[in-house]
C-alpha cells in the first residue's frame, strides 16, 4: 500500500481499512493537522502536537499532545482516539509502535508532490470526506501544472539547519518542491538531510542559497553573514512551510514560488 513502509499491531494497510468513520482523531504532524481541518473535520479532531500551529484556533484550544518527536503516549491513550494519523519521518517509529498496540494507526511517507495528492485521497478516504479531498487535490493539480515552465532551473542549495550547516537530498519532499518552484538541487547526489560546508557550496556551482525558516530559524543576521563567504552567490529567506508542508498548505505554494523567482529574477 502506497505509504506504509512498515507494519505492526494495528497499523493500518489501506485507507479502506477502517470499517467506521473516526470521531475521535489524533493528529501527530503539522501539514496533516491543517488538512483535517481544510477537511471541517473540526469536531472529531481531539488532538494535535505543540507544533500544530495552524489552523491558530485549533492550536489555542486542542489538546496537546507533546511533540511529533516526542508524543506523550500517556496524554494520547487518555484521549482514547479511534484513529491515529502519524508520519515515517515526522514521528518517531517506537512511539508509535507503542500507541499501535492499542490504537488504529494511519502512517505517511511524502517524499513528492505525487506523494501528498495521494496522501490526501488516503485520509480523506479514511475520515469519510472523500469529496473535500478530491476537490483539493484536483485544485492543487491544477496549480502546480500551471507553474510549470520550460525554462532552465536555477542551481540551488537549501539550508534547513545552522552549526552543522545541514541541506536537502534528492529523496525529500523539499527537493521535489525546489523544482517545482523552479530550482535544481546542487545536493540531489545526496541522500535526505546531509551536513555540507561552506567550501561544498562554493565549489557546487550554486547559483542561489535558500535560508529555510524552518526547521532552524534563519533570519536576515545569518544572509549577511553567508553573503560575506559566497560571493556571486545570491542568498535569501525562504518560507519553509511553503516548501515543507505536504498538505492543504500546498495551495499557498505555487503563487510563492512564481513571486519568489520572479524577486531572484528582478534582483
Amino acid at each position: 500500500m502506497h505509504g506504509i513502509q512498515y507494519f505492526y499491531n494495528m497499523i493500518l494497510s489501506s485507507a479502506s481499512a477502517l470499517p467506521y468513520k473516526p470521531c475521535r482523531i489524533v493528529s501527530l504532524v503539522p501539514s496533516q493537522t491543517e488538512l483535517l481541518y481544510h477537511l471541517n473535520l473540526d469536531e472529531v479532531t481531539i488532538g494535535i502536537t505543540k507544533f500544530c500551529v495552524h489552523p491558530q484556533e485549533w492550536f489555542r484550544n486542542k489538546t496537546r499532545v507533546g511533540g511529533t518527536k516526542n508524543a506523550d503516549i500517556q496524554k494520547i491513550k487518555a484521549l482514547n482516539p479511534d484513529l491515529i494519523i502519524a508520519n515515517k519521518e515526522e514521528n518517531v517509529q517506537e512511539q508509535i509502535e507503542a500507541l499501535a498496540v492499542d490504537f488504529p494507526v494511519w502512517v505517511t511517507d511524502v517524499n513528492t508532490l505525487e506523494d501528498a495528492l495521494q496522501m490526501i485521497t488516503d485520509i480523506g478516504q479514511l475520515t469519510y470526506t472523500i469529496p473535500g479531498a478530491a476537490g483539493l487535490v484536483k485544485e492543487l493539480q491544477n496549480m502546480f501544472v500551471a507553474l510549470e515552465t520550460t525554462s532552465a532551473l536555477v542551481p540551488a542549495a537549501y539550508l534547513i539547519w545552522k552549526n552543522p550547516y545541514m541541506t536537502v537530498g534528492a529523496d525529500t519532499f523539499i527537493h521535489d518542491m525546489m523544482r517545482h518552484a523552479g530550482f535544481s538541487n546542487i545536493f540531489a547526489n545526496k541522500s535526505r538531510y546531509p551536513e555540507v560546508s561552506i567550501d561544498d557550496i562554493k565549489v557546487s556551482g550554486c547559483a542561489v542559497l535558500l535560508l529555510s525558516s524552518e526547521p532552524y530559524p534563519f533570519k536576515q543576521t545569518h544572509i549577511d553573514e553567508l553573503q560575506k563567504e559566497l560571493e556571486g552567490i545570491k542568498v535569501t529567506l525562504v518560507d519553509g512551510e511553503l516548501f515543507s508542508w505536504y498538505g492543504s498548505r500546498l495551495l499557498h505554494s505555487p503563487p510563492y514560488f512564481q513571486k519568489l523567482m520572479q524577486q531572484l529574477i528582478e534582483s
